[in-house]
């Protein structure tokens, strides 16, 4: 039970959309219309309000992650560990591959 409470804190605090840890973004969170942060999305996919690319896709982002992922040197099992993930995130839940 504690390491599923503990699952469900660190996905709060992971962007929505890519799954990156918030406490890594260098802005501090994306921001939203009026101007203050967002509690669940990064910079790197959300500005004023909305998606940096709103055409993106679910197949698209996996790809992305995998991409960032091998660029830090992250093993194989790690990449897609993190790349499987990302549908359960926010924006991508009602997605249909």
């Amino acid at each position: 039970m504690k390491k599923w409470l503990r699952q469900l804190e660190l996905e709060k605090n992971r962007c929505q959309s890519c799954g990156m840890p918030l406490q890594f973004d260098p802005q501090g969170g994306g921001t939203e219309s009026d101007g203050s942060h967002s509690p669940i999305y990064c910079s790197y996919c959300y500005a004023e309000g909305a998606f940096k690319d709103p055409e993106l896709t679910l197949d698209t982002m996996q790809q992305r992650v995998r991409q960032l992922m091998r660029k830090r040197n992250a093993p194989w099992y790690i990449r897609a560990y993190m790349a499987h993930r990302i549908p359960t995130l926010k924006r991508w839940r009602s997605c249909k591959r």
